[in-house]
């Protein structure tokens, strides 16, 4: 645990925006989260607000009330993921205060505050550090594809969805979960911000890697899950969709990574791409046929995101995907993922 954290979400906790946040709320092995600022859902549990579970994680409506919170936070985690990682205008007042006060800020936006001049300054007098995840690392530090992932000798299972801010990392945390609670050794390979925050041992942040070496640290970070941990299960986090038009993630996972299955996240009550009204989201078919296309690995379970869906429709957009595909389509969240686990295990297990 680095400490105590207070996660800032103004305005942006109840849209996909506040996807970091949601991430922190729901699991973290990184920090201890005492709260969410969000004065627009203030005062309210930020578990009830995200998915109806108390979680005794507060909303509050400011820094000050935060800070209120005992223990006494000592950092401050920007909990948005905005289109291009800007940092919203309106952040910039809490961040200085929050450095002002002593509080670490950790950001994972594209925008480096640690480059700002104002924000450097009041770190350095006050002893607060900035950690900017995405920042890339080195040069020297990363790794060329080398084909040593052939000597990865456990099942690789690809989380990968139909479009962006849909619930792939919240899906491949809990497949990790119920393996794990199952008896089953599993590592989450993490390849997003959100993901380092939430203390994954294994991973690297794609969309701020140099493009060249995308393959490599991939297959760096699987070798090294395999080598070190030793796990039954790898499961590996996707990112944006095969097919959307601004974050088209997911093929150097399925060359570098080698997955032998993949699940593709969906939900069936959203049907746009996330961030471009008008454009229609394409039917998880659609996804399905380029996975096999461009890999061969099979699809082995559509898990559905209750995103827009009453509880009472969840298990039937479950059974309409189902009968649509022909593949196996599962609420994750149902029972803990502990289903999700029992399918996949099922897979390996069989014999082929």
């Amino acid at each position: 645990m680095d400490g105590d954290a207070l996660v800032l979400c103004e305005g942006c906790y109840g849209s996909t925006d506040g996807k970091t946040a949601h991430g922190l709320v729901r699991f973290t092995r990184r920090y201890r989260v005492r709260a969410v600022i969000d004065s627009t859902l203030a005062p309210a549990d930020a578990g009830d607000v995200l998915d109806g579970r108390h979680r005794d994680i507060p909303i509050v409506a400011s820094l000050d009330e935060g800070l209120r919170i005992s223990p006494p936070p000592t950092h401050l985690v920007v909990g948005v993921a905005t289109a291009g990682g800007k940092l919203p205008a309106d952040f910039r007042g809490v961040i200085a205060k929050a450095l002002e006060r002593g509080l670490h800020v950790d950001s994972g936006l594209h925008e480096f505050l640690g480059d700002d001049p104002e924000f450097a300054a009041i770190g350095k007098r006050t002893g607060a550090r900035i950690r900017d995840v995405r920042k890339p690392p080195p040069r020297s530090a990363l790794h060329f594809f080398s084909g040593k992932i052939a000597q990865v000798d456990c099942p690789r299972i690809a989380i990968l969805g139909t479009d962006s801010a849909i619930g792939k990392r919240t899906t491949a945390w809990l497949l990790v979960q119920a393996l794990e609670r199952a008896g089953r050794r599993a590592e989450l390979i993490g390849t997003g911000q959100t993901a380092w925050m939430q203390g994954v041992r294994f991973g690297f942040i794609l969309d701020s890697t140099v493009n060249d070496f995308v393959a490599g640290e991939i297959e760096h970070a699987v070798w090294s899950a395999w080598n070190k941990a030793r796990p039954e299960f790898i499961v590996i986090e996707g990112q944006g969709s095969l097919i959307h038009p601004a974050f088209p993630g997911g093929f150097e996972l399925l060359g570098a990574a080698k997955p032998d299955a993949v699940v593709l996240q969906h939900a069936p009550g959203r049907r746009e791409i996330d961030g471009f009204p008008g454009t229609p989201l394409a039917p998880p078919q659609r996804h399905v046929d380029v996975i096999r296309l461009v890999s061969g690995t099979p699809t082995i379970a559509i898990t559905v995101s209750r995103e827009g869906l009453a509880p009472v429709d969840v298990a039937a957009a479950a059974r309409d995907l189902a009968r649509e595909s022909g593949i196996a389509a599962i609420d994750p969240l149902a029972d803990d993922g502990a289903s999700f686990a029992a399918l996949v295990i099922r897979h390996f297990e069989r014999p082929r």
